[in-house]
């Protein structure tokens, strides 16, 4: 088949969302199926890869990480038409996404859409009363589902919420995969060689993005009475995003000399994670908005117990003592279920 992508993110940003068109391609392109992706650009380099068509964008207002595509690029009508698509797949039911279905129905092309993202718990970064616009963008994604042939979620709770919506399109559970082979070997030794972590310390890691949705102050918080008990364990943070001067400034208000150990690496290449997680002694998370949690399922592949809120997403993804623990959004609960963790290696 010849399948166009439509996405609002694509490398060099990093998501769970982005993670997740790069897998689906490498596996469609391994299968014999050719994949074409239309995409923003960035400001940093992009890498020249095949099939990839880049629009311009310009930086969001309110996520300086973010480019926000401009969904015009001369030639794309002929493009899409020269492409003879026998598919069309759409991540976001925003600008690439409406893209993706004008040329749908342009050119009478089946439309997939993934449904990624909770978009409800993003309108933070739209500067309108909160719940006008929850209200607004869920009424948005529903009717954007109901334009699709097929819809795709990452977890049963997500196809629940969409029956909940009375979404008309038909829905399957398709969680996003992981390359086992890449993730399943690594430097145990790799974050300490790297980086100023003591050799005796215990290494508690969290990879994502630094954003408020990630809940990132309840973790830090948690972790600093971690502290008290586990003097010799640092946390990594495995991660960018606009929260990162706030939680650094954070980690010296609680004092301790808390800052000297919880460490902000950035954003590291893909290849490089499973030397980070291979380092780790526990995997800690604390979002409250995941549809999967894509890394939960990266840090278990690489053999890491995990700590985690029991929210929606999450809970289709941890068996609770089984291969992490979960529990409620309470801080004493998430300390002592990381200190359980680290008592009974």
């Amino acid at each position: 088949m010849r399948i166009g992508i439509f996405t609002d993110s694509y490398k060099p940003y990093t998501s769970g969302v982005v993670t997740s068109i790069s897998t689906f391609k490498e596996e469609l392109v391994r299968q014999g199926h050719q994949v074409f992706i239309f995409a923003p650009s960035y400001p940093q380099e992009c890498e020249d890869e095949e099939g990839v068509y880049r629009f311009y964008s310009f930086q969001s207002p309110t996520n300086p990480d973010f480019s926000l595509a401009i969904p015009v690029l001369p030639g794309l009508n002929m493009l899409v038409k020269k492409l003879n698509l026998d598919i069309i797949h759409v991540h976001s039911p925003f600008t690439m996404g409406r893209v993706g279905l004008r040329y749908s129905r342009r050119y009478r092309i089946p439309l997939v859409f993934t449904y990624h993202t909770l978009y409800d718990q993003y309108v933070h970064y739209v500067p309108v009363a909160q719940d006008l616009a929850k209200e607004i963008v869920t009424k948005y994604s529903n009717d954007f589902c109901n334009h699709c042939h097929h819809v795709i979620v990452p977890s049963t709770e997500v196809e629940q919420m969409l029956k909940k919506y009375r979404i008309r399109t038909p829905v399957t559970v398709l969680p996003t995969g992981v390359p086992l082979h890449k993730l399943q070997q690594g430097d145990p030794h790799w974050l300490k060689k790297n980086y100023p972590i003591p050799a005796e310390n215990k290494i508690l890691l969290f990879v994502g993005r630094l954003t408020k949705e990630k809940n990132l102050e309840f973790l830090i918080k948690a972790f600093s009475q971690v502290k008290v008990r586990h003097p010799q364990t640092t946390l990594v943070l495995t991660a960018q995003g606009p929260l990162e001067e706030q939680l650094k400034k954070l980690t010296t208000s609680l004092g301790m000399r808390l800052e000297q150990d919880v460490l902000f690496t950035g954003a590291l290449p893909y290849e490089t994670l499973a030397n980070v997680y291979h380092s780790a002694d526990l995997f800690v998370f604390s979002s409250m908005t995941e549809t999967q949690g894509l890394v939960l399922i990266e840090a278990m592949a690489a053999g890491l117990p995990v700590v985690a809120v029991k929210a929606f997403g999450v809970q289709d993804m941890v068996d609770h003592m089984v291969n992490g623990i979960l529990t409620e959004c309470d801080q004493g609960q998430f300390y002592e279920a990381i200190c359980t963790l680290l008592e009974n290696q």
